[in-house]
């Protein structure tokens, strides 16, 4: 006679074990990588920059702000609502400077920036967008969307190109 068989799990759910593997092999790491083009004009400020995910239904969730978060009295996040489309759907909601999510403005050249997957927090699977909107003093304004899917697969995960604000923008998940 053969006794019938046990699933024994310690500190955990069926559904958490099961689902452990499969997260264990999902990427953890999306690359942002972001071209600030160096432009020839009489007078130049590094722009604003906000870059954050979306998801029909679903709040914005932000994962960087470059700005002047060190000037004095906080002066830097007056012209933080210059960057609009962010700023109506997330940044008038912050506290400033946002713990891991605030950085300096940055000069003309390529930056990588990695999102964690905790700093991406839980995303459910499903169709997001990436957003990055650039708005500088004196100059112009620039959003770039790259749609992705999540869980992602490791590699390439989107690009698009800007005309003024920015230039090459790519997502990659590893």
């Amino acid at each position: 006679m053969t006794s019938p068989m046990r699933t024994i799990l310690i500190g955990g759910t069926l559904s958490a074990a099961l689902a452990a593997p499969a997260l264990a092999a999902a990427p953890g790491t999306m690359d942002v990588t972001v071209t600030i083009p160096r432009l020839k004009v009489a007078e130049y400020h590094r722009p604003y920059v906000a870059i954050w995910v979306e998801k029909e239904g679903a709040p914005a969730k932000t994962v960087a702000v470059w700005y002047d978060y060190d000037m004095k009295n906080g002066e830097g996040t007056k012209w933080l609502r210059d960057v609009r489309q962010w700023w109506r759907v997330s940044g008038r909601s912050m506290t400033f400077p946002a713990n891991g999510i605030t950085g300096a403005t940055r000069a003309p050249g390529t930056h990588k920036v990695s999102f964690s997957r905790a700093q991406l927090g839980a995303m459910a699977p499903g169709q997001y967008t990436l957003v990055i909107e650039a708005a500088r003093e004196v100059g112009g304004r620039e959003l770039l969307r790259i749609p992705f899917t999540w869980p992602a697969k490791a590699g390439a995960g989107g690009r698009a190109a800007g005309t003024s604000e920015l230039g090459a923008v790519s997502i990659s998940f590893r």
